[in-house]
């Protein structure tokens, strides 16, 4: 809607309604209060993404606006002062006719993008697309689905870590596998279940190709995967809830922990004996 609101402002400063319509304008004060409306609804939803402590929050909202006036005064009187002065030359009326044409067709493009955008964000699982595997990877990772967490509980888990995920926010987190490597893994999520897509990207490849083994909405899944190619495998989580989410992942067999620190996909995993608890935190 701000895209639009910029397109109907162009339209109205142009006399499109009356040129092109044949119809009298709406009243500008009354629209440009409800333009600021919207404006400001548009404001509040980003506000709300914004990592705001619970603690003096009504303060921190307050100041947070009190900025953005001020910054929006500030910029705005010096375009008055630049403006009423180029006003009085004969450029000014061919620049202006020109802008508020281009602000039409660049608020519409905007408005495009900003749709094609919320789709991606509220339905990720209907846009999400899984390439063909490359070199070395015609045949299919040989994957299991084992059902619940509480179904893996028995298990002597090698690794457990653990994933903050940011409300309204994403992350992945890899293991490097060779080919014919097995592991096993379990995570679970302390909030609302999250859209997720288990995959792996095979070493050197550089199309952005990978390989798809499950793509779903859930709080929590287990199972088992033997590599078909050497590469980093795990998981992508979405977190469209407006708190973070904590995941809890144990993994047991044989691979390489990436973590945070980038390690080369040249690197053969080693055999682990020791059990670790990690913290895996952007």
């Amino acid at each position: 809607m701000i895209a639009l609101s910029v397109c109907y402002i162009a339209f109205s400063n142009i006399d499109g309604f009356r040129k092109y319509l044949n119809v009298k304008p709406p009243n500008m004060m009354l629209m440009i209060t409800a333009l600021g409306l919207i404006h400001g609804f548009g404001l509040s939803t980003r506000l709300q993404e914004l990592p705001l402590s619970e603690d003096s929050l009504l303060l921190n909202i307050i100041s947070f606006n009190v900025g953005i006036e001020l910054g929006q005064i500030s910029a705005l009187v010096l375009m008055l002062l630049l403006i009423a002065t180029w006003r009085k030359t004969p450029s000014f009326q061919t620049f202006s006719t020109i802008t508020n044409y281009l602000l039409i067709i660049l608020g519409g493009l905007l408005f495009l993008m900003q749709m094609h955008g919320y789709e991606h964000t509220t339905n990720p699982e209907e846009f999400a697309v899984s390439a063909e595997p490359t070199q070395g990877t015609e045949n299919q990772a040989v994957f299991t689905d084992t059902g619940k967490v509480e179904d893996a509980q028995q298990i002597e888990w090698e690794d457990s870590i653990t994933i903050i995920i940011p409300a309204r926010s994403d992350k992945e987190y890899k293991l490097l596998l060779v080919e014919g490597a097995t592991f096993e893994y379990a995570w679970q999520a302390d909030g609302e279940p999250l859209f997720f897509d288990f995959h792996g990207e095979p070493t050197g490849d550089t199309t952005g190709s990978f390989q798809s083994f499950k793509k779903s909405t859930e709080s929590q899944s287990s199972g088992a995967l033997t590599a078909v190619f050497d590469g980093t495998h795990g998981w992508y989580w979405k977190n469209s809830t407006r708190s973070p989410v904590t995941v809890t992942l144990k993994v047991k067999g044989d691979y390489q922990l990436l973590d945070s620190k980038m390690v080369s996909q040249d690197t053969k995993p080693a055999k682990k004996t020791d059990t670790r608890t990690r913290d895996f935190i952007d």
